[in-house]
């Protein structure tokens, strides 16, 4: 949501528990930032914000469910990913159905309350995306994690513009223009998420077949 450089998998208790510790705090953020931007959201009538409520919502439980496979093997952290991928793509199709509704009103969001709700999203999501990017390159799971926090960080600089845009005309377009470009990034995300965990899944597929067929766990993959 992904060089060489980054741990993609380890054994290693220290990374484990660095990388745990991090989705704590990125957990703890995202559910504080969901009610603030929720409330906000609603009480500006911004489509915008309230999608990316939704967004954090989200974030909360992938960070979540991160936090309950990241010591499993990586079949289990693969699946995980998968249901995190399906997750995004079905927040996108949301926001799509949500924003298309939208169009046929005409009520104008606050664009002071969006001005400084997406400048609060910005900073958490900025504080998220540091502390994972040196996971950016890891395992499906791992990737799908940094892809949220990317995404999050790239669609509250949207929000920013799109408050200025509802200042300067006047009208909801920018608001609602916004939410497309957000559907857009939750979509290709969650194919992204989908395809590398799919590909990691292909392998432990074959060794599973092998060890029935053998009765053994030592065997030699071609």
């Amino acid at each position: 949501m992904v060089c060489s450089s980054c741990v993609p998998e380890t054994k290693d208790a220290k990374t484990d528990k660095a990388w745990r510790t991090v989705l704590w705090i990125a957990l703890a953020i995202n559910a504080a930032m969901f009610v603030a931007e929720i409330v906000a959201g609603i009480a500006s009538g911004s489509r915008a914000l309230q999608a990316d409520a939704l967004d954090f919502l989200g974030d909360t439980a992938n960070y979540a469910i991160s936090l309950g496979v990241a010591g499993m093997a990586l079949r289990w952290r693969s699946r995980a990913a998968l249901v995190k991928g399906a997750t995004i793509l079905a927040f996108g199709a949301f926001v799509v159905v949500t924003t298309i509704a939208a169009a046929f009103g005409d009520g104008v969001p606050r664009a002071e309350t969006m001005g400084i709700v997406g400048l609060l999203a910005l900073i958490a999501n900025g504080a998220v995306a540091a502390m994972l990017y040196r996971y950016r390159s890891g395992d499906a799971n791992m990737r799908s994690v940094w892809i949220c926090s990317r995404n999050d960080a790239i669609g509250n600089l949207a929000v920013l513009a799109a408050a200025a845009g509802v200042f300067g005309t006047g009208t909801q377009w920018p608001d609602l223009a916004v939410a497309a470009i957000m559907a857009a990034l939750a979509l290709t995300g969650g194919i992204q998420i989908l395809r590398q965990a799919s590909s990691e899944l292909k392998p432990s597929a074959k060794r599973d077949q092998l060890r029935k067929i053998t009765g053994s766990d030592t065997f030699v993959m071609k």
